[in-house]
């Protein structure tokens, strides 16, 4: 394989990895570690199995039919591709609203800057990536460091929380309650909406399709989710030592209190660097994925999807500036999330099975059958949690 390849195949799992690690990732973790401490082991399993199965079904059918998802969903049925871009874009940018917000709060803590000016900076700093003429390999590059950077900064804080791993393994695999609204949130927040196609886009994008890359499509769609998963992990077990030790989390920003309980001053800092990374990269990795489901709607749209994509940051970061978001509306945007999910693989699995889209190939009937479950399941999870959890938030 090319080392371009390898390249762009790494940059897509991280793209997408970083795009599901923001700032409601970081916040959903935390809360629900502190709500089932040791059992939030099985819903994390559980999310991982789920993650998995929708992102080889996803990124595999676009693959074999070299096309972006909406036009897949177009060719099943006209404006059905329209109406899944409107939910995408939609969600991607009530995400982008907490991912710019949690990049000025990354920037507070680090520099003491307020956090919308540090709002205002970081919204700077993505937009240049997309000025650049190899946009898509700086993308690539900046998940990847930044992602590295994250993964280990969390390590070394739950280290030092000293949480109690054999309680969390049993847990796992024997729960003491089992918690829909945290399943649902947490897949939401890692494969709903737009980010389970950000990887599957770019990878389109690089001209990496066809039969013959499936192989090397599959890694990185697992690798993804391990790397996302890696991250979960490391957080969780930091905020379980912390809820073990029975310290207070601070509800006003949960996992800043965790750092900071688990290695003082230094750790309150290694949280900004966290937040910051965080955030920006999904930033970037949302804007992108969003502009990628409208702009083959049109030659203009195709044309101009650079600027595009620097005004859905715009508005984001302006939004943002206005208003602001409580942590509340980061776990409601990933339940919401979640229930984007079902129509989205559901419309791949239809297109799986469509010779005008797929032509002669025939898709494993194992991964037809984990999708469906998936679909079911979510399906079920995300009307439950409407009615049942949804309104206790408010």
């Amino acid at each position: 394989m090319k080392t371009s390849n390898i390249s762009v195949l790494l940059g897509a799992a991280f793209l997408m990895a970083t795009s599901a690690i923001g700032p409601g990732f970081l916040t959903q973790t935390t809360v629900f570690t502190e709500q089932l401490a040791a059992s939030f082991g099985f819903v994390i399993l559980i999310s991982i199995i789920i993650d998995i199965g929708a992102q080889l079904n996803i990124w595999r059918i676009i693959a074999i039919s070299e096309k972006r998802a909406q036009d897949i969903a177009n060719d099943i049925l006209p404006g059905l591709g329209y109406f899944l871009a409107f939910l995408i874009v939609t969600g991607g940018l009530a995400f982008n609203i907490g991912n710019i917000a949690g990049a000025g709060l990354g920037t507070n803590v680090l520099f003491g800057i307020s956090p919308k000016m540090g709002a205002l900076f970081s919204g700077l700093i993505a937009i240049g990536i997309f000025l650049f003429k190899e946009a898509g390999r700086l993308m690539d590059k900046f998940a990847q460091i930044l992602g590295f950077l994250m993964i280990l900064l969390t390590l070394y804080v739950m280290f030092t929380s000293s949480p109690p791993v054999g309680e969390a393994v049993t847990k796992t695999f024997m729960p003491d309650t089992i918690d829909f609204m945290a399943i649902i949130t947490l897949v939401g927040g890692t494969v709903g909406g737009y980010i389970t196609f950000a990887g599957g886009h770019r990878l389109l994008e690089a001209g990496i399709t066809g039969r013959d890359a499936l192989p090397e499509i599959t890694k990185s769609s697992v690798s993804a989710i391990g790397i996302a998963s890696l991250m979960r992990i490391f957080l969780f077990l930091a905020s379980l030592g912390i809820v073990a030790q029975g310290l207070q989390i601070d509800p006003s920003n949960p996992p800043a209190s965790v750092f900071n309980l688990a290695a003082g001053n230094v750790g309150y800092k290694m949280f900004g660097i966290v937040m910051w990374s965080a955030a920006v990269t999904s930033v970037v990795g949302a804007a992108y994925t969003s502009v990628s489901f409208i702009r083959t709607f049109s030659p203009l749209l195709e044309k101009y999807h650079k600027w595009l994509i620097i005004g859905f940051i715009v508005i984001s970061t302006l939004v943002f500036v206005s208003i602001g978001k409580p942590v509340a509306v980061m776990i409601l945007v990933g339940a919401l999330n979640g229930l984007i999910l079902p129509i989205a693989l559901g419309v791949m699995l239809l297109a799986a099975h469509k010779k005008k889209i797929v032509g002669d190939y025939k898709h494993p009937v194992w991964l037809t059958v984990f999708g469906l479950i998936i679909v079911v399941a979510m399906s079920y999870m995300g009307v439950y949690t409407m009615i049942n959890e949804i309104p206790k938030l408010f």
